[in-house]
């Protein structure tokens, strides 16, 4: 994910809507490695790596994942066809356009 992507979830964070979440949402790039946000209660740290025990794996390509905070993409047609694959819970996956609006 290039720094332009990570400053934008940043930058769109609701923290009104991570109010009482403690979450870990990482994710597998297919172009760019693996990144996870942590999410506890209206705040937002973004690593690189690999957590030890994510609330939520998610698997897709960048460009997947901008599809979906743009909303060009809808998240659970990506899902069904295979372009964004998710383990753990993945009902927190469909929080991500709450957290991260478009403005």
């Amino acid at each position: 994910m290039s720094v332009s992507t990570l400053d934008k979830l940043q930058e769109r964070f609701d923290p009104q809507a991570a109010k009482g979440m403690d979450d870990i949402f990482q994710f597998h790039f297919s172009d760019n490695g693996s990144h996870y946000l942590i999410v506890k209660d209206g705040t937002l740290v973004i690593e690189e790596g690999e957590h030890d025990d994510p609330s939520v794996s998610l698997s897709m390509s960048t460009d997947t994942l901008r599809g979906i905070m743009s909303g060009d993409v809808n998240g659970m047609t990506a899902f069904m066809t295979g372009k964004l694959k998710a383990t753990g819970n993945v009902m927190l996956a469909t929080k991500l356009t709450s957290l991260f609006p478009n403005r």
